[in-house]
């Protein structure tokens, strides 16, 4: 008896606990003043792959993440967003060292949390994770996390 109390009053905290809704990321958008370049650095340097736009308009450049889930760069000629270091996309990759050998040979700055150059953070909890900006000066955190 007391196991199945336990184990009732255990269930009935998980699920109130749970998610409400059953979210996942659709989509990110970053306003850019340059498509081409920064679309192209996304597309070479990050390695996300190129979507069509629905309607073909050529101020979108769209990429895939992964799955459903995806970028989105929107052209504005006179919008100058602001930046800072703790605004920004977060990718994961099991391929950490690799995606850092490969922004090395690009000649592509990184660096950690703090801003120490060419240097990894190593999180509280574990995951190993480097920043970036992309020619919008928009940051990117690149980290090793496994969902």
């Amino acid at each position: 008896m007391k196991k199945l109390l336990f184990f009732l009053v255990f269930f009935t905290v998980a699920i109130s606990n749970a998610q409400k809704f059953d979210f996942t990321i659709d989509h990110t958008t970053l306003i850019v003043n340059d498509l081409k370049t920064t679309g192209d650095f996304y597309q070479t340097v990050i390695g996300l792959k190129e979507i069509d736009h629905p309607t073909k308009d050529p101020g979108f450049r769209w990429f895939s993440i992964q799955g459903n889930t995806q970028l989105h760069l929107i052209y504005k000629e006179d919008v100058v967003m602001k930046k800072h270091k703790s605004s920004h996309v977060c990718l994961s990759t099991s391929q950490l060292d690799a995606f850092i050998k490969n922004l090395v040979e690009n000649k592509i700055p990184y660096e950690d949390w703090p801003g120490t150059k060419g240097a990894v953070t190593l999180r509280a909890d574990g995951i190993k994770q480097i920043y970036i900006t992309d020619p919008e000066g928009y940051w990117i955190e690149i980290n090793d996390a496994k969902h």
